[in-house]
């Protein structure tokens, strides 16, 4: 008798399989926490095909410009490589740096329509969820900051607070203005009624970083279109010259001496490239 009631209190203990399945199934929150993706916006937003689009065009670039300075092909094909590699590598930096200011120009919308919720009589939590509903309105359900967005949300849902969520991305952006966002929001958070002045005044300085950029933007675009022009040029003439002098220019291509005036020439034009480049890109 007592191993009957033994074995009838078993199977009462016995999860039955529809609680298996609803302990199986995660619930609709934490299925769309799953797919919401921590982004590292240091690395490069560049996809395979893209990659394969720079090699294409560094080695491209990289061969005309060692075939007209040496007219070796195999030297011009491996120096091509090489440039197509460099290309790689220096497309995607300036990938990842285009995606971090593009990402601070949402970080901007977003604290507008925050500021705007927020003078509302919302709190800081249903500010948020109220600026990510605006912002779809202007931007893709892909778009960082609507995922960013995301991930803070269902981040205070876990009990993770607001200060922690903007100091991670903050951290992960690289971006001071979210950084000093961040270090004063964890401060008052909870603490005081002025959260509506920070948001505003963290607004105010992007702004007047990005009018700053606007015009250094509008005054270095001659700059850059000069420096180009003047990068071009003594290609096109060594190209005029070779091709349309009839021998002038075959000391350099058959010489020893002429071997190395090209090699100190390409250095030179090298050097005024990476000058170039190093010069015009200014952040604020």
């Amino acid at each position: 008798m007592q191993d009957l009631i033994r074995k009838g209190y078993d199977m009462m203990r016995k999860p039955g399989p529809s609680s298996n399945a609803a302990a199986k199934t995660p619930s609709p929150q934490k299925q769309k926490q799953k797919k919401s993706k921590i982004t590292d916006y240091t690395k490069s937003p560049a996809t395979f095909f893209d990659c394969i689009i720079y090699f294409a065009v560094g080695c491209a670039a990289v061969f005309i410009v060692f075939y007209i300075f040496y007219k070796i092909l195999p030297l011009s094909f491996f120096g091509g490589l090489a440039g197509g590699f460099v290309n790689i590598y220096l497309s995607a930096k300036s990938a990842a740096k285009k995606r971090v200011r593009n990402f601070r120009l949402q970080f901007f919308d977003m604290l507008e329509s925050l500021s705007v919720s927020m003078r509302a009589g919302n709190n800081e939590f249903n500010a948020l969820k109220s600026a990510r509903e605006d912002l779809k309105l202007l931007y893709s359900e892909k778009s960082d900051i609507i995922i960013e967005l995301t991930n803070i949300i269902n981040g205070f849902e876990n009990a993770i607070p607001l200060s922690r969520l903007f100091s991670d991305l903050a951290n992960r952006t690289g971006l001071e203005d979210i950084k000093s966002f961040a270090s004063v929001f964890s401060v008052i958070e909870g603490k005081s009624g002025k959260s509506n002045e920070i948001v505003k005044q963290t607004q105010r300085i992007i702004s007047e970083k990005m009018e700053i950029e606007l015009e250094m933007e509008t005054l270095l675009t001659s700059a850059k279109s000069e420096v180009n022009i003047m990068l071009v040029m003594p290609l096109v003439i060594l190209l005029i010259v070779g091709y349309m002098g009839e021998g002038f220019l075959d000391a350099i291509y058959t010489t020893t001496v002429g071997r190395i005036v090209s090699t100190v020439s390409l250095g030179i034009f090298i050097l005024s490239y990476a000058m170039s480049m190093k010069f015009t890109d200014i952040d604020v």
